[in-house]
């Protein structure tokens, strides 16, 4: 008898003892990263049977088990990587917000004190002083332009060094993970039993591999880890570990794209196939929001720079330099297109871009053959055909955003324009893609629309670019387009006008002049012109026939477009125009790019002078159109001003960080949520323990108080031999 309760004192010593242990270990490791409280698992001895009934033998411990859920750590990994992914987005956007939004660090101040100079220029032509307040401004925005560039370089910068930094986290943590999986197959192998503190080291591990970039893992039947990235690419299986790398995007070097290194090399890896973790918030970053302020910022500059130039060529210097004949044209320089080959192109494919005209999308031509009218658009041919021009007018507005008047036509063709100005930048990248044969496929990046296709090479324009294919690609090569990329860091003044504002184009080219002699009220404006106008024909004297009812003088052969009060109009070449039409007056006159708008009531031998404006010093009406492009609608295919748009871009970006505050704030209540439940099963309470201890600690005496009770049994039976 003194033998059973000797082996059965001595197990419930032994499981004592080991609870003893494991409750230590849970108290001296309650504050250890990613550890799970662990419990030993009892279970009784074999009985032995008996005549009297099976007698037990006392206890054995089977394992310690450790206390985790997969679900629940999943759980936890799946907000730990959201809560990485947007904290990381968050600092990064939060950066463009304060830089967009900064009322004197932004670009709205710069642009309303170049306008401001501009309307000082305006309000006084002739004074060099204010011409040069007007070239300073400019240059002001041009710098705030470069200013707001350059930190955006800095942010790329900055998501470039962080990518690199967080592959090469991750490849140490792939290292230590495989070593794990290796010591926990040898450790399970030899003991048979679960190595719960290797266990538990992979699993932290893991977790904070999950903070870098998302992954998934698989068990294998010897206890190792498969862990994955993306849809599934390997980065660790079992005892081997795979190798991020960090490569220059082969779509644009600029950036710092994620690999992966696999037998065959290196394979660089979708933006998409990142998801979740530092690495994803990062890329997502750029994508979303780093890439998106470089090309709205240079949309904006490229848009200003465009229109103002137009205009600006519009007008005559105070050195009586006109468009054609010595006139310093473009006011901003801004170069042009970026387009960049993918590196892994194979073929010899060669394209290059510019931008369209502002003017060439409200420039047309109207022909009228076989009783149908056709418009055609200047900037990319696009035609248009009624046989109604009323139905075609309103077509055509309603389909370009022009508010086109187009003249009534019996044959021929005649140039139409409203005299707008304004781009069809969209913000965009594009990519240009070939295939087989030499076709090829050109999508806008921002929405996935293929804006064109065609085959061979040619000339493609769309969203306010001239894209010119001069040599095909091989199937499968590719180039990325980037219109607007670097426009706000290549902006500039040309030089020429610091140094010389005399050249700035105030005034206008042309101008009118009535006779003294006139007895009528007829007024001629002072006249406008479009892009493309020509002054070879001027000066011309018009003369007024009342009795004819004529309008006389036109150079011969040229056509001239009349439009009168009630919408009424004609063309003609016959060199004299009709001063009313079924008793509607004449109201405006236009040839070789020049309008001028007629009012009053004409008296019979009244003559005007239509003549370059020479001597037009104080001149200021090509100022005052420059100063009106601030609240025109010149962006966005005319729907947009320059700072609409810039504040549309503000707002934006602020949605952005808003939106990605909320989801943020909502991943970090989850991981709460999440973190709670494991800590309910996995963490170790110290009550909890520190009652383990006495209840143990009892047991412990209790198993020793038997062994005392056996040994002085087993005295006894001496004493009685």
């Amino acid at each position: 008898m003194s033998t059973g309760i000797y082996s059965i004192g001595v197990s419930g010593l032994a499981a004592a003892q080991m609870a003893l242990l494991v409750t230590e270990h849970n108290i001296t490791n309650a504050n250890t990263d990613g550890y799970n409280r662990q419990r030993t698992i009892q279970a009784t001895n074999t009985a032995v049977m008996t005549g009297a009934g099976s007698l037990g033998q006392g206890v054995r411990v089977v394992t310690v088990q450790r206390l985790y859920s997969g679900f629940l750590a999943n759980q936890v990994n799946y907000a730990q990587t959201n809560v990485s992914q947007l904290g990381v987005y968050l600092d990064e956007i939060g950066q463009i917000d304060d830089m967009l939004a900064d009322a004197n660090a932004g670009l709205s101040p710069a642009l309303q004190d170049f306008f401001a100079g501009v309307q000082q220029m305006a309000a006084n032509p002739s004074q060099l002083p204010a011409r040069q307040t007007m070239v300073s401004t400019a240059q002001t925005l041009v710098d705030r332009f470069h200013t707001l560039e350059n930190r955006l370089d800095q942010l790329n910068d900055e998501v470039n060094g962080r990518i690199q930094a967080v592959v090469t986290e991750v490849n140490a943590y792939a290292s230590q993970i495989a070593d794990l999986n290796q010591r926990i197959i040898i450790a399970e192998a030899s003991f048979g039993q679960p190595a719960n503190d290797l266990l538990d080291q992979r699993d932290q591990l893991v977790a904070e591999l999950n903070e870098r970039v998302k992954v998934t893992t698989t068990t294998n039947s010897d206890g190792s880890f498969n862990v994955f990235v993306g849809t599934g690419q390997q980065l660790v299986i079992g005892t081997q570990a795979m190798s991020m790398t960090s490569l220059a995007s082969s779509a644009d070097p600029s950036k710092i794209a994620v690999g992966l290194q696999t037998a065959g090399g290196t394979q660089e890896l979708a933006e998409f196939l990142i998801t979740g973790g530092e690495l994803s918030g990062l890329l997502s970053f750029r994508s979303e929001a780093l890439d998106t302020a470089y090309n709205q910022l240079g949309r904006i500059a490229a848009s200003m720079a465009l229109t103002f130039n137009a205009q600006h060529a519009l007008g005559r210097d105070l050195l009586g330099n006109v468009s054609g004949s010595g006139l310093v044209e473009d006011f901003f320089l801004i170069g042009t297109p970026d387009v960049t080959p993918n590196t892994n192109n194979t073929g010899s494919g060669a394209i290059s871009a510019s931008f369209v005209d502002p003017a060439a999308d409200s420039r047309f031509s109207l022909s009228f053959a076989a009783g149908t009218y056709t418009l055609t658009r200047a900037s990319d041919g696009q035609s248009w055909s009624d046989t109604s021009l009323a139905t075609l007018q309103t077509t055509v507005n309603s389909a370009t955003g022009n508010a086109l008047v187009l003249p009534n036509i019996s044959s021929g063709s005649v140039d139409v324009t409203d005299g707008s100005l304004f781009t069809r930048l969209t913000g965009s990248d594009y990519k240009i893609a070939f295939g087989a044969g030499g076709a090829y496929t050109i999508t806008r990046l921002s929405d996935g629309t293929a804006v064109a296709a065609g085959t061979g090479i040619g000339t493609v324009v769309v969203d306010g670019l001239s894209i010119d294919i001069t040599a095909v690609g091989d199937a499968g090569d590719n180039f990325t387009l980037q219109p607007t990329r670097s426009i706000a860091r290549n902006i500039d003044v040309d030089a020429r006008f610091a140094t010389d504002p005399r050249l700035v184009a105030a005034a206008a080219p042309v101008r009118s002049q009535a006779a003294l002699t006139n007895t009528g009220t007829l007024t001629l404006s002072q006249g406008g012109v479009s892009t493309g106008y020509s002054l070879a024909n001027l000066p011309l004297s018009l003369s007024v026939d009342t009795g004819a009812g004529t309008l006389s003088g036109f150079p011969v052969g040229t056509s001239v477009t009349v439009f009168y009060a009630d919408g009424t109009s004609d063309v003609t070449t016959a060199g004299s125009v009709n001063l009313s039409n079924g008793g509607s007056a004449i109201a405006r006159v236009g040839f070789d790019g020049l309008t001028f708008t007629l009012t009053g009531t004409p008296g019979n031998g009244d003559s005007f002078t239509l003549a370059t404006n020479a001597g037009g010093v104080d001149d200021n009406r090509n100022g005052l159109l420059l100063a009106g492009l601030q609240t025109r609608n010149t962006m966005a295919g005319g729907s947009a001003t320059y700072q609409s748009a810039y504040s549309q871009m503000v707002a934006d970006n602020g949605i952005r960080t808003r939106q990605a505050q909320v989801k943020n704030n909502a991943q970090q209540a989850l991981l709460e949520q999440s973190e709670a439940a494991r800590q309910a099963l996995s963490g170790v309470n110290l009550d909890e323990e520190a009652a383990n201890l006495i209840k143990f600690q009892q047991a412990y005496q209790a198993s020793a108080k038997m062994l005392e009770v056996g040994s002085r049994l087993f005295d006894t039976i001496l004493e009685l031999g």
